[in-house]
């Protein structure tokens, strides 16, 4: 897998021999033509994704303007709350909208429909109407896009019952994800990490969907098990390929979707290891990583042969420099120490399963 900003490309994630590869960009792409080509009900709605923004900030929607019109690709004013519930009464009536926020930080402004409304309608009404409504934004940092438009709020929407939560972290999964997103009848907030929009990888052509609530095994190991989100699995195998050269397996192990979410895989995967290391881009206090870490005590403490470990990131807004932002998110050299310890063990973790 080959990555933006001269990033190394991510073992394990080459293309396969003789297919074809997509950035994940073109994957969305994909993923959204044919299903508009499938499905005349699919329509697509945000900020500047038709006329003015030639496909949105990072280029998903170019091209279908021209392909479906202006009824099924429609820019919308800079109001999400206002297209939010455009798209909820769309959804409600029939159609399956997919919403574009520029960046998930403006979601805030759409909350009392996303959380309010979209996650309850269907539980409101006794299960008597349907909610197929997708909501798509890119988040995380390392761009230097400052406080403002570089947040995780993966947290957030797990934490509110009624919502599907997909984390796309490669190309293929990122199109056979959303297909299979646009076809769900249930709402889903469906998050792509800025920096994964340029890398590249095998897609399969056609109908090719990923089902939720399956997790993927990117890199087997034996000596502990890494549960990374989004883009911390490509950090995640760079890790993994320097503890290599130390003799420690890392297994890399990316949910795909928080909601629902695969518990067994991530027991299986510990019962074998029995180290566990979490890893993501946002806070660390009350973030999604905490949740990870009480479903596998609960789900595999026998097999536990040290106390789980995160690699998260600092409680703090996100810097704009460029260096201060490296500072207070996740990096491969942190990933690298924390696998370390968990292995050899430290005076806070021996004889801690005795």
């Amino acid at each position: 897998m080959s990555a933006p900003h001269g990033q190394a490309p991510a073992p394990g994630q080459g293309p396969a021999a003789g297919g074809r590869t997509l950035t994940y960009a073109q994957a969305l792409n994909e993923a959204l033509r044919e299903e508009m080509h499938r499905d005349p009900a699919v329509m697509l709605m945000g900020e500047d994704i038709g006329v003015w923004g030639g496909g949105g900030v990072f280029g998903v929607t170019r091209g279908l303007l021209d392909e479906f019109g202006a009824d099924r690709v429609r820019d919308t004013p800079i109001s999400e709350a206002g297209f939010t519930g455009l798209g909820l009464g769309a959804a409600l009536a029939g159609l399956r909208p997919v919403v574009e926020y520029m960046y998930i930080d403006f979601a805030m402004l759409a909350m009392d429909q996303i959380c309010n409304q979209a996650a309850k309608i269907r539980w409101m009404l006794g299960g008597n109407v349907d909610v197929p409504l997708v909501i798509r934004a890119q988040q995380g940092a390392g761009r230097g896009n400052g406080p403002q438009h570089s947040q995780s709020l993966e947290a957030w929407f797990t934490h509110n019952p009624g919502l599907v939560v997909a984390m796309p972290s490669t190309p293929r999964d990122a199109k056979g994800l959303l297909k299979t997103a646009i076809r769900s009848n249930d709402p889903v907030v469906f998050l792509e990490h800025k920096l994964l929009y340029g890398v590249s990888g095998p897609v399969p052509e056609g109908d090719h969907t990923v089902p939720f609530g399956q997790a993927n095994v990117l890199r087997e190991g034996k000596d502990l098990t890494c549960v990374a989100l989004s883009l911390m699995n490509q950090k995640a195998l760079e890790a993994a390929d320097v503890l290599a050269a130390e003799g420690i397996e890392m297994e890399v192990l990316d949910p795909r979707t928080l909601v629902p979410y695969d518990r067994a895989a991530v027991a299986r995967s510990i019962a074998k290891t029995g180290r566990l290391l979490v890893t993501h881009q946002a806070p660390e206090r009350a973030g999604v990583g905490a949740e990870i870490v009480a479903c596998a005590l609960e789900d595999a403490f026998d097999y536990f042969d040290a106390p789980p470990a995160r690699v998260c990131g600092k409680n703090i807004p996100i810097p704009y420099n460029m260096d201060l932002e490296a500072a207070v998110i996740p990096q491969v050299a942190d990933l690298v120490e924390a696998a370390r310890r968990l292995v050899h063990g430290s005076p806070a973790t021996k004889g801690w399963a005795q």
